[in-house]
């Protein structure tokens, strides 16, 4: 049995249970296919019906573990490749062919969780033994408005998932490592910061500078944790005014991260296809060139970076973000733990 701080270690290793995350680009599963996963450290199957329904269950046959992604996918059902035993998508197993009517039918033996389909992103419920049912879950606003077009972008980083969501917490390295980009090249190298709590979050914000460069992140967690900026764009980049990021990360696993990123303007009408016509042609391959200056910064850290560090007040944010993901980390950890048997006296 692990002890709670082996077993919160393991959970801010490989991502907090009892909340939505991100697992994969909604393309990534064409209607009537299946692809295998690895989510918060573990193998999963995402399965698609031929009328497009998703579901996601754990690669792991419940007759002798083998992985259901190996199978055949039977239309509403997927039947293992090793003794053919057939398991719906919610996890009962519905056939045993080789054994009609023994005690597995019937039963849901099949870890099975609740998934949403938002901006062309799968989100999944993972949840533990006391929280099996999903968890209230807000989408972000520029996900959900008509009026906002936002275009995904997906990366895998090579790094823990951590360091992803640390990354947009600091603003200031976007005078830096971004100072080459289109859009970041601009604003002062100094700064000042303060954290501004809100009812979903808080802000982490320059309170010098406002609208010149990456000058503010918003961090929500609204049953999935999702960053909100904005960079100023200027008017030969087309209509819509200010240019958005909504990010997010999926951990993989404790070396491995997801990286979510949907681009968002205010358009509609003509003025979305102009905007389209040229995030495609032109900006695209810019932003591209800057997520790869964080890919490589990131992938390059040590393992054990957040360890050995000297921080300051420009990353008041990070320090914040640590101490919450950890205090979590440890009250799921504790919850997890089976309660110590009750001593019994007796008079003697």
């Amino acid at each position: 049995m692990s002890t709670p701080t082996a077993a919160a270690d393991h959970l801010y290793a490989t991502g907090l249970r009892n909340q939505w995350h991100p697992v994969v680009p909604s393309s990534f599963v064409a209607p009537g296919a299946m692809r295998k996963v690895t989510a918060l450290g573990e193998q999963w199957l995402l399965f698609r019906r031929s009328d497009g329904t998703l579901a996601m269950l754990a690669d792991r046959c419940p007759h002798r573990g083998a992985p259901l992604s190996l199978g055949k996918h039977l239309g509403d059902r997927v039947a293992c490749w090793y003794h053919g035993v057939e398991v719906e998508t919610d996890g009962t197993v519905s056939s045993v062919p080789g054994l009609p009517g023994c005690n597995l039918e019937g039963r849901k033996l099949v870890t099975s969780l609740p998934v949403r389909e938002i901006g062309g992103a799968v989100l999944a419920y993972f949840g533990d033994e006391q929280h099996p049912e999903p968890a209230g879950l807000t989408l972000p606003e520029p996900l959900t408005d008509p009026d906002v077009d936002a275009i995904l972008c997906y990366a895998e980083w090579n790094g823990p998932w951590r360091f992803a969501v640390e990354n947009l917490l600091d603003p200031m390295h976007g005078a830096f490592l971004h100072h080459e980009s289109h859009t970041m090249y601009d604003g002062d190298t100094t700064a000042k910061f303060r954290i501004r709590e809100t009812d979903r979050g808080y802000f982490f914000e320059k309170t010098d500078q406002r609208g010149v460069n990456f000058d503010w992140v918003e961090l929500c967690r609204t049953g999935v944790d999702w960053v909100d900026l904005t960079i100023p764009y200027p008017p030969s980049a087309g209509p819509g005014g200010p240019f958005g990021i909504v990010g997010m990360v999926c951990p993989v696993d404790e070396n491995r991260t997801g990286v979510f990123f949907w681009r968002y303007r205010r358009v509609t009408g003509w003025q979305r296809d102009t905007w389209r016509f040229l995030y495609k042609t032109l900006i695209e391959e810019r932003h591209w060139q800057v997520l790869e200056q964080d890919r490589v910064m990131l992938e390059a850290m040590p393992a054990d970076a957040d360890q050995r560090e000297n921080l300051y007040q420009h990353d008041l944010g990070v320090v914040r973000l640590r101490r919450m993901y950890r205090a979590e980390a440890e009250a799921q950890a504790r919850a997890a733990q089976p309660a110590a048997p009750a001593r019994s006296s007796s008079a003697s």
